[in-house]
């Protein structure tokens, strides 16, 4: 049962029962005057900037009694609609502060997905660390009652990230994911330990003015105000309210409370990791000076048996309330998002929202001034710009060419979603999915990228279900043999003999769409290749890391199919060209299920999808010379008096 809590501030606050809340009867009151009995509050957060962050915030942190620790729902949060069916519970803990607004910026976004509680503990309140772990895994184990076929996510900051942990090693046989945001767990390397000991000896309110203590508000919490202030908030505004406010949540008796709870912390949890056996993502901060976030990351990663990790080099602390993180992205990019006891990479696929994808094109620059021409065929042959040739039902395979290092997929993937709304979904080679790749690349975002745009590992299970379901489905038979060809193979195919496709498709009555690219030799030029790399000293060792663990996509296969081993690639990048599509002409299936079973009917329409495959390519290399906005120059000419947005012409068709 719920009630509304009016307040004179525009910021409405509404109670409702927790997870594990009695079923008590509530009453209206105002913000400043807590009822007799309350274990939650569901916060209204309005505009995310640091004025509406302070505002809420305090509204949970000056109850006259604290009262204990208490989950609480952001109101957009608290209704099902719009949200996605069976999603799974997630329980934020929060860091020092322990406010429990740490995911402001993200309430709306994880509404979407999640049925999210966050924990408030009130600044008076000196509950344990083993009573705060006592009263998550309450809850932890109650939700897992409630959905035993879903798992619950707990997203812990510092000392939450602790919590976490600590609730995972006591309950190893619950489905449990850990999102570890900054760890507490480095606490004995970090700096709050000789805070610790500054502030023992300190008596209030010295403390205020000392550098140490200055330095732990700044360093902690100020780098999120250059991107996290609220409409109409100046700088100068957002930092004081802000220190005004921290001041008031983190008293000299409550910093030293917490500091020594998270020493505490650390050690009962340092002493346990082997017992966690939960999934785990860890988000490592590069600027964070309070704890080695990025070295503990890696030790983490070593210790625990299912453990992933992703840095952010250039944010702070508080990432999770600084601009440009969006914690979801983070979430889908990892494939850490699931509904059931399993991952399902189909399933549990969330399409890119608009500004996912905006951002996945500017991550790519040097493909941005490629200035995509597409084409497509219609069904009676005629080549039109533009995807009007495309169906608009699935289900529908997509075969072509795989360009140098995939430079063709995210314009590809993200051009046909953003024209048609189609989201492609590729088969990807288990490379991309693969933890240890993860380990031996670990600033690369490809793979996220590739995740968050609908790549699904490749396998006959897989290939079917897209199928089943009428998906869009893009596949390279090529594979990585293309994707890291040598000098001199530039749109060369390298597809194995087997028909493997035609068959899957003909069961599901799918189209086949053969398509070519082209563009790859005016990007770059390949300066070492496999060959070459295997000839430079110790290489053999990267080599062998690389492909110890790998699986071997057509080791029954004979030739250069055979041969495709995972490298690096050094290349000199060029003044960008142009990337040219074509789709080719739909190839239907439907109502030859029969024919195609005969080996050597199936055989005969691969052969001719492989053929038109390679016309596709042939065409675009012909007529891209009468293409005179081929080079860039007369495409920033254009653009310039046409405006930034202006479709660029090209050759006739």
């Amino acid at each position: 049962m719920s009630a509304t809590i009016a307040t004179p501030t525009p910021l409405q606050l509404q109670i409702r029962v927790a997870p594990d809340a009695p079923r008590t009867r509530w009453r209206a009151t105002t913000c400043r005057a807590r009822p007799a009995s309350l274990p939650d509050a569901q916060v209204v957060t309005g505009r995310k900037g640091v004025s509406e962050y302070v505002e809420a915030a305090q509204q949970l942190t000056r109850w006259p009694d604290g009262g204990p620790p208490r989950w609480f729902s952001p109101l957009e949060c608290g209704g099902a609609g719009g949200r996605i069916s069976g999603a799974p519970t997630l329980l934020y803990l929060p860091g020092i502060d322990g406010v429990g607004l740490g995911l402001i910026r993200h309430h709306e976004a994880l509404a979407k997905i999640f049925v999210l509680w966050c924990l408030h503990i009130p600044v008076k309140d000196r509950t344990s660390f083993e009573g705060l772990v006592e009263y998550v895994e309450r809850t932890v184990k109650l939700e897992s009652s409630r959905a035993p076929d879903r798992p619950v996510y707990l997203v812990g900051e510092s000392i939450g990230a602790c919590i976490a942990l600590a609730v995972a090693a006591r309950n190893r046989d619950t489905d449990l994911v850990l999102i570890l945001v900054n760890p507490g767990t480095s606490f004995h390397k970090s700096k709050l330990q000789s805070l610790s000991a500054f502030l023992d000896l300190i008596p209030e309110p010295f403390h205020l003015n000392s550098p140490e203590f200055l330095n732990f508000l700044t360093e902690n919490f100020m780098q999120m105000l250059l991107t996290f202030i609220g409409r109409g908030t100046y700088l100068e505004e957002g930092g004081q309210a802000l220190s005004e406010f921290l001041v008031d949540v983190l008293p000299r008796e409550t910093i030293v409370w917490k500091l020594q709870m998270l020493r505490i912390a650390s050690s009962f949890v340092n002493s346990r990791l082997h017992a966690v056996r939960a999934q785990t993502l860890v988000l490592a901060s590069g600027y964070d000076v309070l704890l080695p976030s990025r070295e503990e990351a890696q030790r983490l990663q070593s210790m625990l048996e299912n453990c992933r990790v992703r840095h952010f080099r250039d944010n702070g602390h508080t990432i999770l309330l600084e601009g440009g993180f969006d914690i979801v992205t983070t979430i889908k990019g990892a494939g850490y998002y699931r509904r059931s006891s399993q991952t399902d990479f189909i399933a549990d696929y969330l399409p890119p929202t608009p500004s996912e994808l905006k951002k996945i094109l500017d991550s790519f620059g040097i493909l941005n001034f490629a200035n995509l021409v597409m084409l497509s065929t219609l069904p009676d042959g005629k080549i039109v710009r533009g995807l009007a040739g495309l169906p608009e039902e699935g289900p529908v395979v997509l075969v072509g060419y795989h360009m140098l290092m995939a430079l063709e997929l995210v314009p590809l993937v993200a051009g046909v979603l953003s024209s048609t709304g189609i989201n492609l979904r590729g088969l990807g080679h288990p490379f991309l999915f693969n933890k240890y790749s993860e380990q031996l690349l670990p600033e690369s975002s490809l793979f996220d990228v590739c995740r968050i745009l609908g790549a699904v590992p490749v396998t006959t299970f897989n290939f079917y279900k897209l199928l089943s379901e009428k998906h869009f489905v893009l596949l390279y038979p090529g594979g990585a043999r293309e994707v890291l060809h040598r000098k001199g193979e530039e749109y060369k195919l390298f597809w194995p003999e087997q028909p493997e496709f035609v068959r899957m498709a003909s069961r599901f009555g799918a189209k086949i769409i053969p398509f070519g690219v082209v563009g790859e030799d005016d990007i770059c030029d390949v300066l070492l290749d496999y060959n070459d790399l295997l000839k430079l000293p110790f290489y053999d060792i990267m080599d062998k890391k690389l492909n110890k663990d790998s699986v071997k996509l057509r080791a029954d296969c004979t030739g250069e199919i055979q041969n495709q081993p995972i490298h690096p690639m050094v290349v000199l990048p060029k003044v960008p060209g142009r990337f040219y599509f074509i789709f080719g002409k739909p190839i239907e299936t439907r109502g030859r299920e029969m024919e195609l079973t005969e080996k050597e009917n199936a055989q005969h329409m691969y052969l001719h999808v492989k053929s038109e495959v390679e016309n596709c390519i042939k065409y675009l290399k012909e007529k891209r010379e009468e293409d005179p906005y081929r080079s860039i120059l007369p495409r920033l000419l254009y653009q310039a008096v046409h405006g930034h947005n202006a479709e660029i012409p090209t050759f006739e068709l």
